[in-house]
């Protein structure tokens, strides 16, 4: 019961980051779109939305309900990939700056950005994503919200990156 209790605080605060995320998100739309900037890939966002949101509320509900004990040395192992993955998220924000932000957004003339973890990966926050997407629900054993969200975030993802790569590849023209 007691790391139940830590898990949902750790849960709540994976919640603030999203939340302080998105106010960056609309910070930097607003910024992106006085400049000229137009987003693509729109028509996925709100599953995106509902799935993270989803993921969210089924690591707490899965533990509670089917009253999940803590797996150990599987758990911390799970927390520090967690912590990493939002590590990768907020360095890839960092790096991008004004460009970052939850929706694909090109800015006219502003080349893409290949500094930091993009000198690397083409898409790194999508690598966190990943990560935390079965790292979170692991780290309190919701084994049960982890596939189900990595079976529903493979096609997303999918469409989202082919989005992104299209709004690149059009920028550059």
């Amino acid at each position: 019961m007691v790391t139940q209790a830590w898990y949902a605080v750790l849960v709540g605060l994976v919640a603030a980051e999203r939340l302080a995320e998105l106010v960056i998100a609309q910070r930097n739309l607003a910024w992106s779109l006085a400049r000229g900037g137009w987003e693509a890939g729109s028509a996925h966002y709100p599953f995106m939305v509902g799935l993270h949101t989803a993921l969210l509320v089924g690591c707490v509900t899965e533990v509670w309900v089917a009253d999940r004990a803590f797996p150990g040395v599987l758990g911390w192992t799970m927390l520090a990939l967690v912590v990493a993955s939002q590590a990768l998220r907020w360095w890839c924000i960092r790096v991008l700056g004004h460009q970052w932000n939850t929706r694909i957004v090109r800015v006219p003339g502003l080349p893409p950005v290949t500094a930091g973890p993009y000198r690397v990966v083409a898409h790194p926050n999508y690598v966190a994503v990943v990560v935390e997407g079965f790292a979170l629900p692991l780290v309190h054993g919701a084994w049960l919200t982890a596939a189900i969200f990595t079976a529903l975030n493979t096609p997303l993802l999918t469409v989202r990156i082919r989005a992104e790569d299209e709004a690149l590849r059009s920028a550059r023209a």
